[in-house]
């Protein structure tokens, strides 16, 4: 079977025509219609009318009643009213949208004439509509980068989760309108911290790369403020590589990935600091950012919630040598040593592991509070949060002695981060075997939850918040908000690449207490099915591999069980785990 050629190149947008799920005559001339999910676009509609008239169109994210839409959903949800001039007789309207000044200036990424301007909505009102519509006779036209629905799918034994699913990987469609990764709709500005967690949802929802690769060289060029932003290029870059194989940006950028680390603000620990006379004209030339970055942790602070109690960087100390950048620090240092090597750079692999071990020491040194028996927020500090301890394990920072205690201080504070902070949580407790505790909050109905967007908020993308409490000017359609799309192939079912280009695959399920899960996800070479359960107590694992790829599977080995395999070569064992090589289709059983 040969590999197949995919997309090197970004493809024209797709504009789907959507009928509507509810249509209902609320008085004479009068509609409201639900497309059953928000998507960027607008509506086209057939209307035969006696005269000439002009017709109301309202489209909107929120309803203020059953039939009706909030005309002022407040923050940045969206709704607009337009009035659409129709011909006397039969004819066919598309409504031209009326662009925000926003997120249409100069600094925003711009629609295709082609397409024209969108905005994102669910519901519909037509207000002097002459006679009956019939729903065929309106829909709404969906614009979105071609996505196929088939090329991935999960299913399990909890209900909550496969609606968490159904949302996240809706989430990356829809929001790949712009045919780059942007924020959402209030600025449409591609953000780095943004387009990591929103590749690896593309990436683990469809086969496609482009789009991840195009928005990685447009930020190369135009970066944005925060210090973790800049140091998730390499994270992205790495990304694109690990799961396509393909060089040609690592090889390109590699002095611009470099400079992304921030090594240019490190002090002869290695530490990063934040501190203004080392961001010097040539260092910001190297970052290609024309001004001063400084320190994010989480977005946003208490000062800009409703309720200042709360912000979502759990009281963070936010201080110059700050735990959390030199955690993102210390990862880039050791993907720099990888792409490196791959990049035709081999002599500086040395430089850049030498370079991550000298920040491994220091981070333990400088940031670990021995009395506390925790790592501390910065330099002089005496606070622990969440995102000081969540972004040490989830980047290997934490030595194997302490990871205990340090995974009891992260259950202790719950969701006390942002939807983008909950991927990195995510990722650090998966990365410590705390597999139950990282599907409770999956599968949590609180109100800092992804079924809080599902079943109270009533949105169908997720939001740039977990309710409006905590970002007053959120809007309903932000990827970054879509961790699910690749936490639950990647972590819960365990599946990632180990080598460039996918060939070789690690996959270790981590269910927790879920009875069965299936799932599909692709990768270049096609999809990769796993079927998990647990009959009669016994745990179950199937899996379908494509032809060319090899995986090494993960069985747990509780006690003195013994581990059946049906087509495999045992590896050995680490842990509790025991390690098999498989290709094409495996069955293994726990006895």
């Amino acid at each position: 079977m040969n590999k197949p050629v995919l997309a090197e190149s970004l493809l024209p947008l797709a504009q789907t025509p959507v009928a509507p799920l509810r249509c209902v005559a609320t008085g004479e001339g009068r509609w409201f219609l639900d497309f059953g999910r928000a998507a960027f676009g607008t509506v086209e509609f057939r209307a035969d009318a006696p005269d000439g008239r002009d017709i109301e169109v309202h489209l909107g994210e929120v309803l203020a009643a059953p039939t009706a839409i909030e005309r002022n959903p407040g923050g940045s949800r969206r709704y607009r009213r337009m009035l659409q001039r129709v011909r006397p007789g039969c004819g066919d309207y598309r409504v031209a949208i009326t662009p925000d000044q926003r997120n249409t200036s100069p600094g925003a990424i711009l629609m295709p004439p082609e397409v024209g301007e969108v905005m994102p909505f669910r519901y519909c009102e037509l207000v002097n509509y002459p006679g009956t519509l019939v729903p065929g006779a309106i829909r709404q036209i969906a614009v979105h980068y071609p996505f196929d629905e088939t090329a991935s799918s999960f299913h399990c034994s909890s209900q909550v989760l496969n609606d968490v699913w159904d949302l996240c990987k809706y989430s990356i469609k829809a929001t790949s309108f712009a045919g780059v990764y942007v924020d959402g709709d209030r600025e449409r500005i591609p953000y780095e911290g943004d387009a990591y967690i929103n590749q690896l949802g593309h990436y683990c929802v469809d086969r496609q790369y482009a789009m991840a690769r195009h928005t990685a060289r447009f930020l190369m060029r135009h970066p944005t403020w925060p210090m973790e932003w800049h140091l998730h290029m390499p994270l992205i870059a790495w990304a694109d590589y690990l799961y396509t194989g393909n060089a040609a940006c690592i090889r390109e950028f590699y002095g611009d990935l470099v400079a992304k680390t921030l090594i240019g603000l490190a002090r002869a620990d290695g530490l990063i600091v934040e501190d203004k006379a080392r961001m010097t004209p040539e260092f910001c030339r190297s970052i290609q950012f024309d001004g001063q970055i400084c320190a994010l942790v989480d977005w946003p602070p208490a000062r800009m919630t409703r309720d200042q109690r709360y912000g979502e960087r759990d009281n963070h100390d936010m201080r110059p040598v700050n735990a959390v950048p030199n955690a993102f620090h210390y990862q880039s240092l050791n993907l720099m040593a990888q792409i490196a090597e791959a990049a035709g750079h081999g002599t500086e692999v040395v430089r850049w592991r030498t370079a991550a071990k000298r920040v491994y020491a220091s981070f333990n040194a400088v940031f670990w509070n021995e009395a506390a028996g925790l790592y501390i927020d910065g330099e002089g500090s005496t606070h622990t949060s969440l995102h000081t301890c969540m972004f040490a394990l989830a980047f290997g920072l934490v030595p194997a002695p302490k990871v205990t205690q340090v995974v009891a201080f992260i259950k202790s504070r719950g969701m006390a981060c942002s939807v983008y902070g909950a991927q990195f949580l995510l990722d650090a407790l998966y990365a410590a075997g705390a597999a139950e505790y990282a599907l409770s909050l999956m599968t949590a109905t609180h109100d800092r939850s992804w079924a809080h967007m599902c079943y109270t908020v009533g949105s169908t993308i997720t939001l740039e918040a977990w309710d409006n409490r905590y970002k007053e000017n959120q809007d309903y359609n932000h990827a970054w908000g879509a961790a699910p799309a690749n936490l639950i192939p990647r972590q819960l079912m365990g599946i990632q690449p180990l080598t460039p280009g996918c060939s070789r695959m690690r996959i270790k399920p981590q269910p927790g207490s879920l009875s069965h899960a299936t799932l599909q996800t692709p990768i270049p070479q096609g999809p990769i099915t796993l079927a998990y359960a647990r009959p009669g107590g016994r745990w179950r694992v199937e899996v379908a591999l494509p032809d060319g790829v090899a995986a090494e599977l993960w069985i747990p080995e509780p006690g003195r069980s013994r581990v059946c395999l049906s087509n495999g070569a045992h590896l050995g064992s680490e842990g509790a785990w025991s390690l098999w090589e498989i290709r094409g289709q495996a069955t293994a059983e726990i006895v």
